[in-house]
């Protein structure tokens, strides 16, 4: 152990008078009809990443209920666990997060700042040392891993002094801020390259269309000279398949990537550079699975139903998708963002009973609107730059997430010496 380093627990920090655990409310005091459309955010289970928020599905109460809850009000530095399920993960409350609610499904740990900085105990939660020990002590005996306060105020890391922890996390800080940076970008270019397709081809509004006429199509009035072909009559379109995972030597090192619909729900990226499980050529040959090329587009049909990446490898799919091969009518840039303009429609045409699935049968017959070539060679004039400048920061915050996570352990545990570091963290969540 790095000199003046010591070994802590939640439990000596709370005995020191230094932190404080609290359950979220109880069922009783918050119920499922209490959540409103618009108001005071609660922090649910669903929330919770590796330290950052996951803001895609938030809930929200009143101002009344919220002031009955105050108790459960967040405050930045707060970190915040799951009590069911991603135990090994959680949420350290920021400026922005602030004033929000803790939901029934979490625990909040407090600590005082002048002892252990918040940020720094966050980025201590996220080695992989402590995520094994996390899942080693929740998941005894029961079907979903559970987290209670006995286990938190178990946990146990190497604490340094102040100046020490603020070094280290501003090092740390300084990737996720890059990286922060880059998603903001990313989240802008999304939308100005949806909102240009909106103008386009739903509203339109494209370059000389006044000097345009409108004719009747299987899509309603369209510009003259554009087509409304099936899709199944104009583009390639492919499923998937699973290998039989019974047979290990289909996945053992494999080196071919193959996405299941999670990959694309984790990383909520439009680039995929990479599946979380490979499988051997043995494995393709044996299953339904087809090797489709770079900068296809790839849905999710089942379950969770068109949720949209383009692969930038080659690749192949599990069942649970639909993939479209690009071409020179419809290149990869607007087949994107037809998928994305379209996903009310797929949701509306799946079936089934155990859980809903569009069929490819159905997506083929499905109408597509394809622009006469000059709009739609410009249009690709026009997004494929913004498309190139996002697949970019995506590959810029991946090389920022790994040299972070190189470094995490390597601070945390005081291999590397920041003490002749000088770095501020700020204030936010320090």
């Amino acid at each position: 152990m790095s000199p003046g380093w010591r070994s802590v627990t939640v439990a000596d920090l709370e005995k020191a008078g230094l932190a404080e655990l609290r359950t979220g409310p109880f069922g009783t005091q918050l119920h499922a009809h209490e959540y409103v459309d618009e108001g005071v955010p609660v922090i649910n289970v669903r929330n919770l990443g590796w330290g950052n928020l996951r803001a895609d599905t938030i809930e929200c109460i009143d101002a009344t209920t919220a002031v009955r809850l105050e108790a459960h009000r967040l405050l930045p530095g707060d970190i915040v666990f799951g009590r069911k399920g991603a135990v090994d993960r959680h949420l350290l409350i920021g400026q922005g997060q602030a004033g929000w609610i803790q939901g029934s499904d979490c625990l909040r740990l407090r600590i005082k700042p002048s002892a252990v900085l918040p940020r720094f105990l966050s980025y201590a939660l996220r080695t992989r040392d402590h995520v094994r020990w996390m899942e080693n002590q929740c998941s005894h005996g029961a079907t979903m891993a559970s987290l209670n306060q006995a286990i938190v105020s178990r946990i146990g890391f190497r604490l340094p002094d102040i100046g020490i922890q603020g070094r280290i996390a501003g090092i740390l800080a300084a990737y996720d801020d890059l990286i922060e940076n880059n998603l903001r970008r990313i989240k802008i270019l999304e939308e100005m390259a949806q909102s240009l397709y909106k103008e386009w081809f739903v509203d339109f509004r494209f370059p000389e269309h006044e000097s345009v006429l409108m004719v009747d199509s299987l899509l309603g009035m369209i510009p003259e000279g554009w087509e409304t072909p099936l899709v199944g009559e104009e583009l390639e379109v492919l499923g998937g398949g699973t290998p039989d995972t019974r047979v290990e030597a289909y996945y053992a090192d494999g080196s071919i990537n193959w996405y299941t619909p999670s990959d694309l729900t984790a990383s909520a990226s439009v680039f995929m550079d990479a599946s979380s499980r490979k499988i051997t050529g043995e494995a393709l040959r044996s299953s339904s699975a087809r090797l489709f090329p770079p900068f296809s587009v790839m849905m999710t049909s089942r379950a969770t139903i068109g949720v949209v990446a383009i692969n930038t490898t080659e690749a192949a799919t599990n069942q649970g998708f639909i993939v479209c091969l690009p071409n020179e009518r419809v290149p990869v840039s607007y087949l994107y963002h037809w998928f994305r303009g379209t996903r009310e429609l797929f949701e509306n045409l799946a079936s089934g009973a155990t859980f809903k699935e569009l069929r490819r049968s159905t997506f083929r017959e499905i109408p597509i609107l394809v622009p006469s070539p000059e709009v739609m060679a410009d249009f690709a004039s026009a997004c494929q730059p913004v498309m190139d400048l996002l697949l970019a920061l995506q590959r810029k915050n991946t090389v920022l997430r790994q040299t972070r996570d190189l470094l995490l352990p390597k601070l945390i545990s005081g291999e590397i010496d920041v003490s002749d570091l000088d770095i501020d963290i700020g204030e936010d969540a320090a």
